[in-house]
This record gives structure tokens, C-alpha cells and sequence, in this order.
């Protein structure tokens, strides 16, 4: 099972999703708190049992978010790729004629 068929099918505990993880428990139990407090993940209580769901909207949400950044920052990293590449060449003809 998937971390994310995990969550999808009822939510699940820090140790129950973290069977399938190459973390601990702990390490699990914190990504969550964090995911819980940013709203991506909403816990329920059930006696001892502290179980995690996912904020299907939020999440969507995120993604769409990041997609715009990851966008945004590969956009400005071309530009900068192309003034190095264009300093770069001026160098290299600034060489050729100095030879």
C-alpha cells in the first residue's frame, strides 16, 4: 500500500504510514504536526489513536501554488542561464581577438 492509497482510505496514524517508509515513527509523527499545522492534513482523536487525513482541496491547492513558483523560479533561471551564456561568449571573442 501507498502512502498516498494510505491516506486516501480513512487517514492513517504515524505508525501505520510509517510501515511503509523508509523513516521512523518519530520522524513521520513530526512531517505530520508540521502538515496539520499548515492545514494539508487534519488529525482526529479516537481514545489513544491519533489519526491523520488528508485536505484534498488544500493539498490541490499547494501543488497549484508550487507549480506557479517552480514556474516562475525555472523562468528566472533560463534568463540568468542566458546573461552568463552571453558574458560568457563576450569573454570568449574578447580572447580570440586578443590572440
Amino acid at each position: 500500500m501507498t502512502r498516498s492509497r494510505a491516506t486516501c482510505e480513512g487517514g492513517g496514524t504515524a505508525t501505520s504510514l510509517s510501515e511503509h517508509l523508509p523513516v521512523t515513527r518519530q520522524a513521520v509523527a513530526k512531517h505530520l504536526a508540521v502538515l496539520d499545522r499548515v492545514g494539508l492534513v487534519h488529525a482526529s482523536t479516537a481514545g489513544r489513536e491519533r489519526r491523520f487525513h488528508v485536505d484534498h482541496g488544500r493539498l490541490a491547492l499547494a501543488v497549484d501554488q508550487m507549480t506557479d513558483v517552480g514556474a516562475a523560479w525555472d523562468a528566472r533561471l533560463q534568463r540568468i542561464r542566458r546573461i552568463a551564456e552571453t558574458i560568457q561568449r563576450r569573454r570568449d571573442g574578447e580572447t580570440e581577438k586578443e590572440q
